[in-house]
């Protein structure tokens, strides 16, 4: 199957009940299909089989309808980021050669592209707008092993990584979430975030694949969802924790009976907010995945399921999760290496940036550190790519942010190693404090070796007035350590 094979099914089923809704539009299953049935019929036309779209929109119905036809055609939908820089965009264009860009920034306007100038235009304008014949006839659905998508890394640290993707990538996908969570055609699913981001586009398409209605918003703002989840009484929520913390905050003392699922992506829940997200969603279960862009899902941590603490889960169903040294040997349980992942929902390979996984046999590992306890619950240690050699030992300084965020002033803490004529690298703790919370070094310091050893604990710390994070909620590591060098924190005394 593909990942757009039960639009037909959905739209014979339930022609006339709502499948999309964005702001004011209310799009149903039949409207729906015949029109990506359309743009595909386009698409397919004017560009040669297997070929990518490249697609630089806002997210909105023109995003979602276009992806989908182009899933549709047999194509590779390339999902741009519009906020990127120009220069970004255009040196990623180059790098992928599209056969079409669709964009709504006429900068880019080009022999190969086709500029939207409205793209929040509605459904029934949009097929129009590209030309698309009304009486298209649907062609078969393309092979489930053919690429279908295109996603990018946050591109925090650089030029952003495109990741391609296969349609049975994403259909097992599907068939393992509905293992672990039921969801189904009776669901509300709200996607809050941007399209860019994968969390929020795979929610889409899980909710379409399985019959549900899905809510999208063209950025996130936590009044709105709020407003959302009251108004269409949704029952299942995307998020990562500082989306779901934010709507906490401006839910107020209100409480959302409906949800029955909040799932959250991206980084550690914090555990100490837990009780006021079982206040606002009294009826719901709540659940973590970690995974990556390029493994798809690779452990999940329910509510329900007595997972240890500092634990980010047991494999999601359909996933072998391994720890293997650097030579591919497995170890045992309790001792830290490399998080391998075997399953049906890894990625094909980069579509642009350079491959630096690790593989042994079908298994893959990003470079995450961790290891398994004797449950099978996978407690992480900290990513390769972060590691810190001080004095001639190695740190990982999630470990550190971990302890460092159990201090009731401290919200979120980023650990950095700075060059050291003495240790090599020395630590430093750059802070985001929780409100006019006031701390000093010396009671962080106290703090810190109540449970870390001594070459762990950072001598020197620093407020950050606005944390910076990427477009997927997650702390832009680079964006500090600029900000470091560039003396914009003020130390703590």
């Amino acid at each position: 199957m593909s990942v757009t094979a039960a639009l037909a099914h959905h739209a014979a089923r339930t022609p006339d009940r709502d499948a999309l809704v964005f702001e004011d539009q209310r799009i149903g299953w039949r409207s729906l299909s015949e029109e990506v049935d359309r743009l595909a019929a386009l698409i397919a036309a004017r560009t040669p089989d297997g070929s990518g779209i490249a697609l630089h929109l806002p997210t909105g119905v023109a995003l979602s309808l276009l992806f989908l036809a182009a899933a549709r055609a047999g194509r590779e939908a390339q999902v741009l980021d519009p906020d990127w820089p120009l220069d970004m965009a255009r040196t990623i264009l180059a790098q992928l050669s599209p056969a079409l860009v669709i964009s709504s920034d006429p900068r880019l306007a080009g022999d190969h592209t086709i500029v939207l100038a409205d793209p929040y235009m509605p459904l029934m304008q949009l097929a129009s707008a590209f030309g698309a014949s009304a009486d298209a006839i649907p062609s078969s659905e393309p092979d489930d092993l053919l690429p279908f998508y295109v996603g990018f890394t946050s591109g925090s640290t650089g030029m952003p990584k495109g990741y391609r993707r296969h349609h049975r990538s994403w259909t097992e996908s599907f068939r393992h979430d509905g293992l672990e969570f039921g969801i189904g055609p009776d669901d509300v699913i709200l996607a809050p975030g941007t399209l860019t981001h994968s969390l929020f586009l795979y929610a889409l398409m899980n909710g379409l694949n399985v019959g549900a209605r899905v809510i999208l918003c063209r950025r996130f703002r936590p009044d709105t969802v709020v407003r959302l989840i009251e108004y269409e009484r949704a029952t299942v929520l995307y998020g990562v924790p500082t989306q779901l913390q934010l709507t906490i905050k401006a839910a107020g003392d209100r409480s959302l009976a409906t949800m029955r699922w909040v799932l959250s992506s991206g980084a550690k829940w914090p555990a100490e907010t837990r009780q006021q997200l079982l206040r606002l969603f009294p009826a719901a279960q709540f659940a973590e995945f970690y995974g990556a862009s390029e493994t798809s899902f690779m452990t999940v941590a329910k509510a329900s399921e007595s997972n240890p603490e500092t634990s980010v889960g047991r494999a999601f169903s359909g996933v072998d999760v391994t720890i293997r040294d650097q030579s591919g040997r497995r170890l045992p349980a309790g001792e830290p290496g490399y998080v391998f992942v075997e399953s049906a929902f890894l990625f094909m390979d980069y579509a642009c940036g350079e491959d630096d996984l690790l593989r042994e046999g079908d298994a893959m590992s990003v470079g995450d550190i961790g290891f398994l306890d004797a449950r099978g619950f996978l407690h992480l240690v900290g990513r390769a790519s972060r590691k810190i050699v001080t004095s001639g030992k190695n740190v990982y300084p999630e470990e550190i942010e971990r302890v460092l965020e159990r201090h009731p002033a401290i919200v979120s803490a980023a650990v950095l190693g700075v060059p050291d004529a003495d240790r090599g690298e020395r630590l430093i703790a750059l802070l985001r404090l929780q409100g006019e919370a006031s701390v000093t070094s010396a009671q962080l310091i106290a703090h810190a070796r109540a449970e870390l050893p001594l070459p762990k604990v950072p001598r020197v710390y620093a407020a950050v007035p606005e944390w910076p994070l990427t477009r997927s909620g997650k702390t832009d590591f680079e964006t500090l350590r600029r900000g470091w060098s560039a003396g914009l924190f003020a130390r703590l005394p």
